[in-house]
């Protein structure tokens, strides 16, 4: 029951930020898919917020074009690099569900195939508290290999402490 009153919430916030108010009947099946897609990322956008307020960041990003126009995957680690957040899309982009890497260093998503430069020139962006932007050869939980853009950066605190790092991420060709 619960799930549905998730579900509901998730239904209302997408619609009041929509223009058109009706549903393709014709073609349910796949609306709800897309439709599924759409409040997932929602929800990720609120946690996102939240985790933005918590930790008092004085960075400011727009969560909603990030996730729901332009299909980012987005990655946020502590200080230490930990994986703290990872948004549900995830999935598609690598077979991980975001549970299975909380705690966990994005460097798990490499392997013997990925350019040792790229990973050191972003090795020393984060030393430096340096934004960057970099296409990575990634490996899937399964084994497969893609290539992933990335565009990261330091994330402060109103202090100007760095609380964490985020990185918007996008399979490309």
């Amino acid at each position: 029951m619960q799930e549905i009153k998730n579900y509901d919430r998730a239904a209302n916030k997408f619609y009041d930020t929509l223009d058109i108010k009706s549903l393709p009947i014709n073609s349910w099946d796949l609306y709800a898919t897309f439709f599924d897609k759409i409040c997932q990322s929602i929800n990720d956008v609120f946690v996102l917020k939240n985790l933005a307020k918590s930790n008092l960041w004085s960075y400011r990003e727009d969560f909603n074009e990030e996730l729901l126009q332009k299909e980012h995957v987005v990655v946020v680690t502590d200080a230490e690099l930990r994986i703290v957040y990872a948004t549900q899309n995830i999935r598609l982009m690598n077979g991980y569900r975001p549970e299975e890497i909380l705690g966990k260093k994005p460097k798990m998503f490499q392997g013997i195939k990925t350019c040792k430069e790229t990973s050191r020139n972003i090795g020393i962006a984060i030393k430096n508290r340096e934004p960057f932007e970099a296409v990575v050869l990634n490996y899937r939980k399964d084994g497969s290999t893609y290539n992933c853009w990335i565009k990261g950066e330091p994330i402060l605190n109103k202090s100007g402490e760095v609380v964490n790092f985020i990185a918007y991420e996008k399979e490309v060709a």
